[in-house]
Parts: structure tokens; sequence; C-alpha cells
């Protein structure tokens, strides 16, 4: 016996493969969507964890912040009392300086020079007197130039006949006036002294003012 189908089996099958198209779509947007959904959640789960490290790194950097305030302050301080100790310390050197530059000019001024006044203006020294011959000056400068401790870069002023005259009216000799611009040395600049020059005494430092015969 034969069996004819006499139903339309061409549209159900076009049926059939219309469901299982739109089933299938179906799930590759469930499929899209739960991706998609993952997807953002770990992204937000990402930016969660940036923005909690980003807030960390922020109040560390701010609490740096507040350290390297505190070191510029102690640095300003530091360096505020060194300034203050280097001063004290340059009072305390410069203190002697007086009493050097009058020694020196003890040992360095050469018989026939009488000094008359002595101006000190920080490390500059100007030295007045009256001498007897030039000759007396150029051996003034020549010691204060290469033979004193404490004196350097002598530079004469000025130099010109005197209008005194000495006492022995018989022989009248002719003086010149002078003055002389020295550079005195700090200690710090010189070399350390001998034990017996560093000794000196009061007296001698009173004579160096005073005129020599």
């Amino acid at each position: 016996m034969i069996l004819i189908n006499l139903l339309p089996h061409r549209e159900e099958k076009r049926k059939l493969r219309k469901q299982a198209f739109f089933a299938a779509l179906g799930l590759s947007v469930v499929a899209g969507a739960v991706l998609v959904a993952l997807a953002y959640a770990v992204q937000q789960q990402m930016i969660s964890a940036q923005q909690a490290r980003n807030n960390f790194l922020t109040s560390e950097i701010r609490k740096l912040e507040d350290d390297i305030k505190d070191v510029s302050g102690l640095k300003a301080e530091i360096e505020s009392l060194k300034a203050r100790q280097k001063a004290v310390e340059d009072l305390q050197i410069d203190r002697n300086m007086p009493v050097h530059l009058l020694n020196e000019l003890v040992r360095q001024t050469p018989e026939g020079i009488y000094l008359k006044s002595i101006k000190q203006d920080g490390q500059t020294v100007m030295v007045a007197g009256i001498a007897q011959t030039n000759e007396r000056v150029s051996e003034f400068l020549r010691n204060t130039a290469y033979k004193s401790e404490w004196l350097e870069k002598p530079e004469l002023q000025e130099i010109k006949a005197s209008a005194q005259q000495t006492k022995d009216v018989r022989e009248p000799k002719r003086l010149f006036d002078f003055s002389i611009r020295l550079s005195l040395k700090r200690p710090q600049d010189v070399a350390p002294v001998a034990p017996a020059a560093s000794g000196a005494s009061a007296s001698s430092t009173a004579a160096s003012a005073a005129p020599k015969s």
C-alpha cells in the first residue's frame, strides 16, 4: 500500500528552520548579554581597585609632602643655625685681628719711619706716617709685601715732602709724609703661629702703636 503525504512538508521544514534560527539568535543574545555583564562587572571591579590604589597613593603623597615640608623646615633651621655659628666664629676671630695688626706693624716697620695713624676698615688698613727717606718707605713696602705674615698687597697712596723740621737746626733733614694701603689677612688664611709669637704680651702690642725712635 502506497502512502502519500499531502501535507505541506516544505513549509513545515521552513518553519522549523525559522524556529531553530530564532532560538539560536535568542541564545546568542542572551550569551552576549551575559558576557557584556561579566565584562562590565570585571571592568567596574578593576576601576574600583584602581581608584582605591589611587586614593592610597594620594594619601601617601600627602604624607610625603608633609614630611618634605618638615625636612625643608629643618634644613632651613640648620642653615640658619650654621649662619649664626659662623657669624659668632667670625666675630671671635676678627676680635684678635687688631692685635695681630699692631704686632705685625711693629715687626715690619723699619728704622726711620714714624707712624702717625692706623685705620682699619674690615681687612683694609690705611697707614700714614713720616719717613726720613724714600728708601725707608720702599723698605716698608717690601717688608709688608714679602716678609709679613699678616699683611699683604701694600699700595703706596701718597708720598710728599713734609713741612716738618727736625730738632737739630744745625743739620736740617728733609722728611716725607706718606700713606699706604694694606690688606690684613684673616686668621684662617695664616699658617699656625709659633707659641713664642702667639704669646706676645699686651705691653708689646701697645708699644707697636708708638712711633719708633
